[in-house]
This record gives C-alpha cells, sequence and structure tokens, in this order.
C-alpha cells in the first residue's frame, strides 16, 4: 500500500462499477440462491472499462479506496482480481462474512468513517440506492450505469444483503 496521507479519497465499488457480473446471475436468479457459485465465479468477472479508465484517471490525484458488498471471505480472490485488471492498489473494505444489512447502510457507514480523516473526493457505485443515500449524507456520487441492470443483484444488495 502506499501511504497518500493529506489526498483526497476516490471510492469505487467493485460490482457492476469495474467488474461485470453478467456472466455470474445466473446463481442469484435460482431458489435458493446459489452464493458460492455466484462469489467463486467473480475471479473471472470482465473488467468494464468505463469504470477502470475512472480509477487510473482518479488515482492520478487521489488515494483510491475500493469499497464493496462482497463478503470477507472474498477479499484474497478480489485483491487478485484487482491486481490482474492492473488497477491501482487501495485499501479494501467488505462486508464481514454474516453482516446481511443492506448495502445502502454499510456503505454509507464507511463512507462516514473514512470521511473523519480525510476528504472523500466522490463515491462510485452502480447501486441507485447507495447512491441516494451516500448523496443524502452529503457525498458526492458518480453513478455507474455503464453495466447491464440486473434485479435479481439489486434484490441481493437490498433484501438479503449479500453483495
Amino acid at each position: 500500500m502506499t501511504d497518500d496521507t493529506g489526498r483526497p479519497i476516490a471510492v469505487f465499488d467493485l460490482d457492476n462499477t469495474l467488474a461485470d457480473t453478467a456472466h455470474r446471475q445466473h446463481f442469484l436468479e435460482s431458489r435458493p440462491k446459489d452464493w458460492d457459485g455466484f462469489f467463486a465465479a467473480a475471479p473471472a468477472d470482465p473488467p468494464l472499462a468505463e469504470g477502470v479508465a475512472l480509477v487510473l484517471a482518479s488515482a492520478r490525484d487521489c488515494e483510491v479506496v475500493y469499497l464493496t458488498g462482497r463478503p470477507e471471505r472474498c477479499r484474497r480472490d478480489t485483491l487478485e482480481w484487482l491486481a490482474a485488471q492492473g488497477l491501482p492498489e487501495g485499501r479494501l473494505h467488505m462486508r464481514r462474512d454474516a453482516d446481511r444489512r443492506p448495502a445502502r447502510f454499510t456503505k454509507v457507514a464507511t463512507l462516514r468513517r473514512l470521511a473523519r480523516d480525510r476528504e472523500v473526493r466522490f463515491l462510485v457505485d452502480d447501486d441507485e440506492l447507495v447512491c441516494d443515500d451516500a448523496e443524502r449524507a452529503g457525498f458526492e456520487v458518480v453513478r455507474a450505469r455503464w453495466a447491464a441492470k440486473s434485479a435479481a443483484l439489486q434484490d441481493a444488495q437490498e433484501r438479503e444483503g449479500r453483495t
């Protein structure tokens, strides 16, 4: 990790912001949902060019921080995926394995913690409810609308607190 003390922070979501999850959505459409399969397939996510370009541009002026609803047990795969895409190193905030709160609660709480010590320049996220709550909390938001929307993923984020 680099010491970026004093630089503002640019916060990036992963799923459908930097990583295209379309190939693994089918795991969430079955009943019951196959969470193990969904997360096991994450290392094969193709990168989303728009998100990658924004991370690389942001890293010139900001410390990059990754904020995902993925569970902690996916840390190694996630760090390897970020490195394989050539993305900047940065702190990775993940959901505790047993945490089932909606992403809009967990992510805004993390943003508030980050903002205690540093300026959060902006959050980039695809989840409209996360974006809405972050804006209401006073954060600048870039809405990642470059990936196909998935009702199954939205349900997982909001109702099941899984990603």
